[in-house]
């Protein structure tokens, strides 16, 4: 090879490389780009589309979505406790979550919002605890209308997040990765950051809502607490 071939050669690797970083470094800031102006879709879509289930669709889609506890039962001890909550909102009924407790002996627990009263610079402590179910059914149990809406049970035996084996978490929706878009309070995120910033394995973190519930991808905050897992009618499905 002469030496005028070897540059000419050498020339051209060069500007190939040089075209292939720079549309490496464009397709880099593209992606930044698109992480930068992605956007959660707003929480009435979402909403709106639960409310407009009828009463049978709800018990419907719980059915089959229960159908699926079984895989979650091969990671819980004997008498695992299981933190439930009221829906109240259109969700998918949580009542099939009772019974399956009632069922195989699990003992069920209810949010509890408030208990902790108030921090030191005046803001209410967002800190859930969870309180015993002793009735077999939700509609039983007796219940405070909080000022944001949800209803709560009030009891003297009041534990903490991290006793729980497995907190059955509320959601408007859910991407693929796990990212969960709560109403906007932050009381989950509050009560379960601690556990899941020391990697503590429980309280497992389980998602349970509708298909349409879940979407390609979310846009995560740094308090956001992803969930371990998520049931739907569909099946359920693991992130970590």
């Amino acid at each position: 090879m002469s030496k005028n071939t070897g540059q000419q050669h050498s020339a051209t690797a060069l500007s190939d490389s040089l075209s292939k970083l720079s549309a490496d470094d464009a397709r880099s800031k593209k992606e930044v780009k698109v992480a930068d102006s992605l956007s959660n879709p707003p929480r009435r879509q979402f909403t709106r589309q639960r409310r407009q289930l009828t009463a049978g669709e709800r018990r419907h889609y719980a059915r089959m979505a229960s159908l699926h506890l079984v895989k979650l039962q091969q990671r819980l001890p004997s008498r695992a406790r299981i933190g439930l909550y009221y829906d109240g909102f259109g969700e998918l009924p949580t009542q099939p979550l009772l019974d399956w407790c009632r069922r195989l002996g699990y003992l069920p627990y209810l949010p509890v919002v408030g208990s902790l009263g108030r921090t030191r610079n005046g803001n209410e402590d967002k800190r859930l605890r969870f309180v015993p179910i002793y009735q077999s059914k939700l509609l039983n149990i007796p219940t405070r209308i909080h000022s944001l809406g949800m209803k709560q049970n009030h009891h003297r035996r009041l534990l903490w997040a991290h006793e729980l084996d497995v907190i059955i978490c509320p959601l408007v929706a859910v991407d693929k990765s796990g990212n969960r878009m709560g109403m906007g309070g932050g009381f989950y995120d509050t009560t379960l950051s601690k556990s899941y910033q020391s990697g503590a394995k429980k309280p497992l973190k389980i998602g349970w809502c509708y298909d349409f519930q879940v979407v390609e991808q979310l846009q995560r905050q740094p308090w956001d607490v992803p969930l371990d897992g998520l049931i739907t009618p569909s099946g359920l499905r693991w992130f970590r």
